[in-house]
């Protein structure tokens, strides 16, 4: 927040689970005391219901990064996962979609589960599998319908070298692993003493459990199956902890592989002004370069 005041600028979230009305606890989606007063977009757009698409994200992204450009602030991109990071900041064209070829895979999924339909994906597309997780239907259904609607694999519809669709300054927190770890049970205990269970059984009566997005998402499916008395809290908590951990590691793998990262750790001193330093020698170096 002290270098969104300082810019100043205007925070632009890609985290797609924080787009949902009604899921603040479960995502931690910053309040308005914790924002200081500082503009946040792309909170609390979509109805439960609402099926997340990236290509949909994309386009209302950039929309705020345009809008806040027009008022002569800096856009802040914060928080979400590689795929909704790249697809925001970067040249990046989606396959077309076939509702039909999804049902078809839906309705697999439904009848066989993620791990049946991850044995399709890994015959056609292996390297896709490989960075597919077997658990992630959603996922898995959607490389399937990209091979079937492009005759292609599903990887090779993702841009080989990124191209930056604006310029950009990136920026990571570096944070060792026991830290990490010890700073996700946080997150979760203060989850669940905050209502996660309240906040689900909610959203239960506005669609929650006919979302084909929310539903899946760590600690809402969690919650759901406390609710219907298949974990109890404590086995549900052991869950979400393995399954964020396991979560942070991929993305913090992926993250690694950008060359365009700066790396800060998250407990050097003075840290906001060395990131605005960084930030002051990366603009001139663009605005040099126009």
């Amino acid at each position: 927040m002290s270098c969104a005041q300082v810019l100043p600028g205007q925070l632009i979230g890609t985290d797609s689970m924080q787009a949902y009305q009604g899921l603040s606890v479960g995502t931690a989606t910053p309040n308005p005391d914790e924002l200081h007063g500082i503009r946040h977009h792309m909170l609390d757009i979509w109805p439960i219901s609402h099926p997340a698409h990236v290509a949909e994200f994309q386009d209302l992204a950039r929309a705020c990064i345009n809008k806040v450009q027009n008022t002569g602030q800096v856009p802040i991109i914060v928080g979400g996962s590689v795929l909704y990071v790249n697809a925001v900041l970067d040249v990046f064209e989606f396959p077309g979609t076939d509702p039909a070829i999804r049902a078809q895979y839906q309705d697999l999924l439904d009848a066989e589960g993620p791990q049946f339909l991850h044995q399709i994906l890994e015959s056609k597309d292996p390297e896709a599998a490989s960075h597919i997780q077997a658990t992630n239907g959603r996922r898995i259904v959607r490389a399937l319908e990209v091979i079937q609607v492009t005759g292609k694999p599903f990887r090779a519809s993702l841009p080989p070298v990124p191209i930056e669709f604006v310029p950009t300054c990136r920026i990571g927190i570096e944070m060792d692993r026991e830290t990490m770890d010890r700073r996700i049970e946080q997150r979760i205990d203060r989850m669940l003493d905050h209502g996660l269970l309240d906040e689900v059984e909610a959203a239960i009566a506005v669609g929650l459990r006919e979302s084909v997005t929310a539903s899946k998402a760590i600690g809402y499916s969690h919650m759901i199956q406390v609710l219907d008395g298949e974990l109890t809290l404590e086995d549900a908590r052991s869950h979400m902890v393995l399954a964020t951990r396991k979560f942070a590691r991929r993305q913090q793998r992926w993250f690694r592989q950008d060359p365009r990262i700066t790396w800060f750790n998250w407990d050097t001193e003075d840290l906001h002004t060395k990131v605005l330093t960084h930030f002051d020698e990366v603009l001139r170096t663009h605005e040099g370069g126009k």
